[in-house]
């Protein structure tokens, strides 16, 4: 059985979809790559925004969610504890 994601792990997908989209996506395309619903998304999106994670764009009226050097950091140090706890074979 699996076990549900952590909230470090949503944060993650969130970050890694829209890294992974060239740094900004669409809302309704990132609420289905990182498997959320609308309402999980936007409380996730609120905080990341406050903290500087992400950023809300516009381009031709149309909206977007944008990663910042300070997203691209969190994945990065992600990555680094994955690997971390990996060596220990946790």
């Amino acid at each position: 059985m699996e076990r549900k994601r952590s909230r470090l792990d949503i944060i993650n997908d969130i970050l890694v979809s829209i890294q992974e989209k060239k740094g900004e996506i669409k809302p309704t395309h990132l609420m289905y790559k990182a498997n959320l619903s609308h309402t999980q998304m936007n409380n996730y999106l609120q905080g990341l925004i406050e903290k500087n994670f992400i950023q809300r764009t516009k381009v031709k009226d149309k909206d977007f969610i944008a990663i910042t050097e300070k997203g691209h950091q969190f994945i990065q140090k992600i990555r680094e504890m994955k690997i971390f706890e990996e060596s220990f074979g946790l």
